[in-house]
């Protein structure tokens, strides 16, 4: 992690204790003019990391060491849902006419089972996409997925063509089951897909607009040897999108 301006996320340990994770301090995001100092860490399962804006602990009614302290003791309930933890902390520290802007995200680290997860390397060359649906398509039966095989096909057909034509080995895909069906495609190449309308005349130019029109969302990810185009997908019976499931403090237009 690197941090832009920021003050330093907090990381809930599942015994509850509370830290706040020293990262090396960088610019606000445009500024430039500096190389950003990462910093590694390893939590734990079931482990809750949290980043906020320092509108959260920021107050003119109190000093910013006890906002920090008022978000540590928020902050100590391990076994509470990352939504619940974000109700009590905004009840705890914002007052009831917030001055600035407050950005709060609050995500727990989980574990996927082996059998949850299928990986392929996949030759550079044009016709290994074939025999990727394939392989892909046996993995979904194996699964009980079969209802996703259509989309799936299409999404890994149009993923590792671009990465065949417009990427550079190595080429793996990945396939994730969890609360959805995640597709992912990495290459060695850094540049980033572009999503655009192809006019009625061209004669290619749709793969990525196809992608985003069956994939309940999708993006890209970089790593330090090329990047990752993921897609998720609903798994058969579950709504389309989570805006249901938010409390109505988060259920707001566009999240």
């Amino acid at each position: 992690m690197a941090r832009a301006g920021h003050l330093p996320p907090a990381l809930v340990h599942p015994d509850g204790t509370v830290e706040f994770v020293e990262l090396p301090a960088g610019p606000p995001l445009g500024l430039g003019g500096m190389p950003f100092e990462t910093a590694e860490l390893e939590p734990s399962e079931g482990s809750q990391l949290v980043f906020y804006t320092d509108g959260l602990v920021e107050e003119r009614s109190r000093d910013i060491e006890e906002g920090i302290e008022l978000l540590r003791r928020a902050l100590a309930h391990p076994d509470r849902p990352p939504l619940e933890s974000c109700r009590a902390v905004l009840d705890a520290l914002l007052p009831a006419r917030p001055r600035d802007d407050v950005a709060l995200l609050i995500a727990r680290t989980r574990v996927l089972s082996r059998d949850s997860v299928a990986d392929w390397d996949v030759p550079f060359d044009p016709s290994s996409v074939a025999a990727m649906r394939a392989a892909a398509m046996e993995k979904l039966d194996e699964w009980g997925m079969s209802a996703l095989a259509f989309g799936t096909e299409l999404v890994l057909s149009e993923l590792v063509t671009n990465a065949v034509r417009h990427g550079s080995a190595p080429i793996r895909v990945r396939l994730i089951r969890d609360r959805s069906l995640t597709c992912e495609v990495s290459d060695g190449s850094s540049t980033a897909p572009h999503l655009r309308y192809a006019a009625t005349t061209d004669e290619g130019g749709r793969g990525l607009f196809l992608v985003a029109q069956i994939a309940q969302r999708w993006g890209t990810r970089y790593t330090p040897d090329g990047k990752v185009i993921w897609a998720e997908q609903p798994l058969p019976g579950s709504t389309r999108g989570a805006e249901a499931e938010l409390p109505d403090f988060l259920n707001i237009d566009g999240l």
